[in-house]
Order: structure tokens, then sequence, then C-alpha cells
């Protein structure tokens, strides 16, 4: 069996050291068998392990291989496409219950760090920067919009403002969100697991499930071995692959692109970001990025459809990095390394059950650090037998992308190209 590491991102040169979890090699039984060992499957299975039930988690490579220990690290609540979106997709009362959540990811993620005593790197504030008026009225319109479901963390920030927290020209304004943060994304993950494991939980790595056995107690097979399970929780996202066919046609993996630099002295990584916020433009492919504990700059963007990986990372990011930061010039990067994430076609999460013991949810679509936190809560509650907030993310519609699997991701970018340029003329 192969031995999948972890890329050479920064966050795998920086992780708490782990030993290795060995692979699955016999036949166990459990009471909820998850596939994936990202923050999905962590914060369901720490959830569940809270509660008594034995779990089992199967990892294809290692804890937090995937977007949990690759992305740029930022908290940012509600979801890919705002709680308006929502609003206009299921009823009034699923749409309250949706609304209501979307604030509940960051805070368990503080939650977790407290509890469990985990190192990584927390810290309070993001933003986000507008490049245009029409960028101000539409956070001016989130801002009211997240008010009335009862979030009263935001400020925005007019042209002096935004200079006050970012070093740069690029930006008319901003918003500030008080709630938001950021965090060493590979390190929460080691974390969650050993919290889990603490608990009794049992983590196989290198142990990708290759098929799972439909039936009153589901199994799921791997390459050496098997878990009977009570339940069965998929949780692979965009590493999933076409182990549940009946997903796949809904959802497609896409690429990002994240550098860091080398460590910057202590005076211009204060000037660049002074209060240490975490900040995203207001793009459609939008730009992210923030400081590290050790005062490298990090920063990410750009898109692959269909998660090819790009031959030279830097070359596509570095520029974008420039044109924010043009002080940095002299900067060297350190560190370049892709991920993928997975895209639903309404951008909003695809979460459902297969038969009466199969759960899963997936699709965050690049907004996933705190969404995939809230649902291993709502998972948890749905094995429980409390459904409701389960359900209410179930009854989001979603289709098939157009074009199907062959076509799907060049007609996806077209899309994509299509925005970036109303993004560009301030359309």
């Amino acid at each position: 069996m192969p031995n999948t590491s972890y890329p050479a991102s920064y966050y795998a040169a920086s992780a708490i050291p782990t030993p290795e979890r060995p692979p699955l090699a016999s036949s166990v039984e459990t009471d909820v068998c998850i596939i994936g060992a990202g923050y999905t499957g962590l914060s369901t299975g720490l959830f569940l392990a809270e509660q008594g039930f034995r779990v089992v988690v199967l990892e294809a490579a290692r804890v937090g291989f995937g977007a949990s220990g690759r992305n740029g690290g930022q908290i940012v609540n509600s979801y890919s496409r705002d709680i308006d979106s929502v609003e206009r997709s299921v009823s009034a009362n699923d749409a309250q219950l949706i609304g209501a959540m979307a604030f509940e990811g960051a805070r368990i993620i503080r939650e977790r760090v407290s509890r469990y005593h985990i190192d990584c790197d927390l810290k309070d504030g993001g933003v986000f920067a507008a490049f245009n008026d029409k960028q101000m009225r539409h956070l001016e319109a989130q801002r009211s919009l997240w008010n009335r479901y009862g979030y009263d963390q935001l400020e925005l920030l007019d042209a002096t403002g935004i200079r006050n927290v970012v070093a740069s020209e690029r930006y008319t304004g901003g918003m500030l969100d008080h709630g938001g943060g950021h965090i060493h994304p590979l390190n929460l993950a080691l974390g969650e697991a050993a919290a889990l494991e603490s608990l009794g939980g049992t983590i196989y790595e290198q142990s990708p499930a290759i098929r799972i056995e439909r039936s009153a107690t589901p199994c799921v097979h791997t390459a050496a071995g098997r878990v009977t399970a009570k339940f069965v929780v998929v949780a692979g996202n965009a590493y999933l692959g076409d182990l549940v066919p009946e997903l796949a046609a809904k959802s497609m993996p896409c690429g990002t692109q994240v550098i860091a630099t080398e460590p910057l002295d202590d005076a211009l990584a204060a000037s660049l970001l002074p209060q240490d916020y975490c900040v995203e433009d207001c793009n459609y492919l939008l730009d992210y990025f923030r400081l590290s504990a050790d005062k490298r700059l990090i920063y990410g963007g750009g898109v692959v459809y269909g998660a090819r990986d790009p031959s030279d990372i830097e070359a596509i990011i570095r520029p974008k990095m420039l044109k924010t930061f043009p002080q940095l010039a002299a900067v060297k990067t350190e560190f370049a390394w892709t991920g993928n994430f997975l895209l639903t076609l309404s951008r909003l999460p695809q979460v459902g059950r297969i038969g009466d013991n199969i759960y899963y949810s997936q699709g965050c679509s690049g907004h996933g650090v705190t969404y995939t936190h809230l649902a291993g809560k709502v998972i948890a509650e749905a094995l429980r037998g409390q459904a409701e907030r389960f359900d209410a993310f179930a009854h989001l519609p979603h289709y098939p992308f157009p074009g199907g699997q062959r076509f799907s991701a060049p007609l996806s970018a077209l899309g994509a190209l299509y925005y970036s340029l109303r993004d560009k003329i301030g359309f």
C-alpha cells in the first residue's frame, strides 16, 4: 500500500510532531465509522465520542491531509453563499435554522481550542476588503443581513479605517469581523485528532475506503481490513473520489494555491497587518492573506476547476501578493502548495442520508473551516435522533453541473471568467 505523506507546505513543515498512525489491517466493529480525518470527520467524531459513541475514523493518507491541513487558515463566518441565498432556496423555517447556525462554527473552534488546549496559533479578527463602492454596498448589506440573525460583531471600515489594518493602497474600504480570526489549520486538525483519541476514538491512517457495503449494519472496506458499524459518516469531500457515485455528479473538486514568504522582520510584519488580522477581498475569485505565528505572509488565491495541480504555483500567486504589497518585492517565497476543495453548483453544502444509516456532508465550496466544525455537531445530533438542524441543510437543493463530468470544469471556468471580468471593471 502506498504511504501518502503531507504535501510540502508551510503547515506540514511547522506541524506539531505527531506519530504516524497504523493502517487498518483487520476487521473491527464500532458504533460509527467515519471516512475522512479532516475537519468534518474529526468534528463529527469528537462530538460523538463526547456523547459516549465508539468511533473509528478511516483516513486515506494522514490526518488533515486534504483541505483541512492546506487552507488559508481563516475563520470566516457564514457560508460560501450567504444567508440571503439560503433564504431563496428553502422554507422560512429551514432558512431561520441555517441562518442561526451561520456563526456557530467559529464558536465551536474556539471552544475546542480552549477545552483541549490545542496549540494552533489562534488569533482574533478577520477583514473583508473592498475594491470599490459596489463592494462596499455589498458589505453594508451583509452587515444588515447578519444583524438580522443576531450577529453584532461587524464594523464597517472607511478608506482610513482599512489602511489602519492593511498596508495596501488597493482597497477603498472594508469590514472587520471581530468574531473572525485565523489559525494554523493543520495543527488544529492534529489537535482535534488527539482530542478524539483521548476520548477512546481510533484513527487509522493510510487506509482509504474502497467500498461501502450498504446494509442494516453497513461495512466499510479498505485494502487490508473492514469496519462494521451502526452508522457510516462520509466526510471525504474533494478527496472522496467515486466511493459514493450518487454524490459525484453534483460536486466538483477544485484547486486553490497558497504561498508563504520567508519570515519577515517584526517591523515589516507589523507594518503590513498592524492588528494581525486575516484578510480576504470581495472579488468573486478572491485573494486571502494573513501572517503566520513566525511572521511569514501567507497569501492564497486562484481556482483551478477540476483540481489540476499547476506546474508553477509561485508564478500564479506571487504577482497577486506583490500587487497588494509591492513592498515585499525583495522578500523570498519559501513555500508554495496547492490543495483541493469541493465545489457545488449552488456553493452551499451538500448534506444528506443514504438509506437510514449512511450520512454525508461535503461541498463547502471554499468556505469550510467554520462550516465543517458546525457540520460535525449537526451530524452528531442527527445520529442521536435530533435531526431538525441536519434536515434543514439536507433540504438545500442541489443540481448536477452543466456539461457532466467531461465539460463541467471548462464551463465553470468560463463562468468564473465572466465574474472575474465583472470584478475588474467594477460592474
